[in-house]
């Protein structure tokens, strides 16, 4: 089943005090970036992010879910009514990727 453009928007709402958030449609549904990152997407008006460690530590209880056939699992996103919390989520995401690993420097 298709998205529904009023479905993406109400997504976007939520996520409006976020910078760089876009999407590209793919299918009749729509795929998320977010500061140039695919982070997941908006599959049959269900918003669905990529099982990152920082999302399944945000949403510990967040069912895997393949919104399509033959396509890997994400984690289907259930409570989309609060902004703060999807706000939050995205910001998890992005601030674990983003983030510089450190090296441990070598003796010698």
């Amino acid at each position: 089943m298709a998205s529904s453009r009023s479905f993406l928007h109400f997504i976007f709402e939520q996520l409006d005090d976020l910078e760089d958030v876009a999407y590209l449609p793919l299918d009749g549904d729509f795929v998320l970036y977010y500061r140039g990152i695919h982070v997941g997407g908006i599959y049959g008006d269900r918003l669905f992010v990529k099982p990152f460690l920082a999302a399944m530590d945000y949403m510990p209880d967040a069912p895997f879910v393949s919104p399509t056939e033959n396509t890997f699992e994400y984690l289907l996103v259930e409570n989309v009514n609060d902004k703060e919390f999807l706000q939050g989520l995205f910001k998890s995401i992005i601030s674990r990727i983003l983030t510089p690993k450190t090296r441990k420097k070598k003796r010698g």
